[in-house]
């Protein structure tokens, strides 16, 4: 496993206990997730009376084009700054 990939799943193990984010954060954390492990978004939007799953899928959506490297790094330095 590479350095950075080990990071990755520490900072994941490290955010999880963490309460009390705001949606955006969580938002933002999910999105960097799913581009890191699924690349670019697929299937199509959902409804405009799922705005959970809407939310969800446009923070995804949003990091169109990144490399999974890239959103490995942003989600470990998102972690850093929230998990205390």
């Amino acid at each position: 496993m590479s350095d950075l990939a080990q990071r990755f799943t520490e900072a994941q193990a490290q955010i999880k206990p963490v309460t009390g984010l705001a949606a955006e954060v969580l938002l933002e954390l999910y999105g960097l997730y799913k581009q890191a492990t699924a690349g670019d978004a697929s299937g199509s939007r959902p409804g405009m009376l799922d705005l959970r799953g809407r939310a969800k899928y446009d923070a995804w959506a949003s990091r169109k084009g990144m490399t999974a490297d890239a959103a490995m790094t942003a989600y470990v330095a998102t972690v850093a700054r929230y998990a205390r």
